[in-house]
Parts: structure tokens; sequence; C-alpha cells
């Protein structure tokens, strides 16, 4: 049985139809019940909360595990007294090039390496997805916003995160390793509005942002230091920020998604 948290989120959501379609017993754990794949059980839980986990991962061999609450020590022994030995998790990019910024999935990691289980992390940059932030002012204006218009960065389709991950639980060989996830190629802001009104037949304008404007917007949903850390990714990017990574080309032996196929498969978002 594979375990997988954040169930209801873009990556999560897709892993357990993955899983599902592919045979496996799927535990989906998340706060809220959501549909989910026939065959699928639901466990409702907080990673908050690491004592309400061991009804959760009792029996279970396999657990992909998100970035969220402050004991990933406590999960992680909870996962292993449930019998799980192998663990897969979602972390951040910036794990790795801004550590001092990105210090929560950062300690995740560290604990996940001297766990003693059989591991595997993803670390993937900004998620196409992160567009649906201009669904309404698409839909109301054909407009969107954001700072740094012409600064490029190879965002990745959730989907393919899902697909890796489900690789990483299910087969051999990916244990240790420590996997960058992109997309195929670096894109603007300004190319990925045209990308959506491709997708839409109509022009989507775009509306560079500054600095502060991008700020005072973030900080309603981030906490300050991450909002400064992405916006230091998304206008000064470090070299590693900006490459191409091998990484989903050498796992799922395809090329990651373009944004162009993730806006053409969403477009009904933004009409």
């Amino acid at each position: 049985m594979i375990v997988v948290t954040g169930a209801t989120g873009k990556v999560g959501g897709e892993l357990v139809r993955l899983l599902a379609a592919a045979g496996e017993q799927v535990t989906a754990v998340s706060r809220r019940p959501a549909p989910l794949p026939d065959g699928v059980r639901h466990h409702a839980a907080d990673l908050g909360e690491p004592a309400g986990l061991k009804a959760a991962f009792d029996g279970a061999d396999a657990l992909f595990l998100l970035v969220a609450g402050q004991e990933p020590q406590a999960i992680l022994e909870a996962a292993e007294a449930g019998g799980i030995g192998r663990v897969v998790l979602l972390s951040s990019q910036g794990a790795g090039t801004r550590p001092e910024v990105y210090g929560h999935p950062a300690a995740f990691e560290e604990a996940v390496r001297g766990s003693g289980l059989e591991w595997t992390i993803l670390r993937p940059g900004g998620f196409h997805s992160n567009a649906l932030a201009w669904a309404e002012p698409i839909r109301a204006h054909r407009t969107a916003a954001a700072p740094f218009g012409d600064v490029a960065l190879p965002t990745v389709d959730p989907a393919d995160i899902a697909e890796v991950a489900a690789v990483a639980l299910r087969e051999g060989g990916h244990a240790g390793r420590t996997y960058t996830i992109t997309g195929p190629r670096a894109l603007t802001p300004r190319d990925r509005a045209a990308a959506i009104g491709a997708a839409l037949g109509a022009e989507v304008r775009f509306a560079e942002q500054t600095r502060e404007e991008a700020r005072g917007q973030m900080s309603r949903f981030m906490p300050e230091p991450i909002v400064e850390g992405t916006l230091a990714i998304l206008g000064t990017p470090t070299p590693a920020e900006q490459q191409v990574s091998p990484d989903v080309t050498r796992v799922l032996g395809r090329a990651p998604r373009s944004f162009a196929d993730w806006a053409a498969r969403n477009v009904a978002a933004f009409r």
C-alpha cells in the first residue's frame, strides 16, 4: 500500500489517480475529503499532528511526503513504525539553491536522509499551474500581471512531478537520488501569458508589476521570508535555477510537458 499525503493538491491529486490506475492500493491523506478514484481509501489527518497519522501508515509500504508541519522526524518515525520502508519527499528547488531562505523543505530533506528509510527527494522549480493566479484577470480583462516580465525560468507541469513520484514509489533504482524537476525550456512571464493567449485564440496583454506591487500581492498568502526568496528567484535567478534539468527525461524516458501543453489542457480556466 502507498500513502499519499497532500492528496488533494495539484501533485498529490494526480499522483493518487496514477497509482490507482496502476492497480496500487492507495491511502489518500488530507485534512478534508475530496473526490477520489474508486478503491482509494481516505484518511483525514494533518501533517502538523504526526500522532494522527498512525492509522494511515499501518500496513503501508511506501510514502509520498509533503513538506508540511514542523516535525518531520516524528512523521518519519510514525511511518517506520507502520512498516513503511520507502519515502519520496516533495521538496523544493530552493532547498538546494537557497537553503538559508527555504529552511523548511531543507529541514525535511535532512530528516529524510537521516531516517534510515529508502528515500528519494524531488526538487521542483515553479509550477506551470501557478499561472492559474491569472485566471480571473484573464477572464475579465484578458490581462496577466507579474514582475520581471523578461526573466525566464523553466517551470514544470505538476503532472510530470506526479509521474516521477509514481515511478520512484513503485520501482527500484531511485533510492538515495535527488531529482531536480523542471520543464523543457525556460520561459518568461510574458512568454507564458502569450501561450495562454494562443490556447484561447485571443490576445492576452501582459502588464509588468513593480517589485513592490508583487511583494504586496504575495504577502497576502506567503510568509515574509518566502516572499523575499520567491522575488529573488523570479528577479535574479541563479544559473542553477534557470537551467533545464534532464531528470524528468531520465526517469520517464520522455521530455517534460511544455507550458503550452499545460495551457491547452487547462484553457477552460481562462475562458
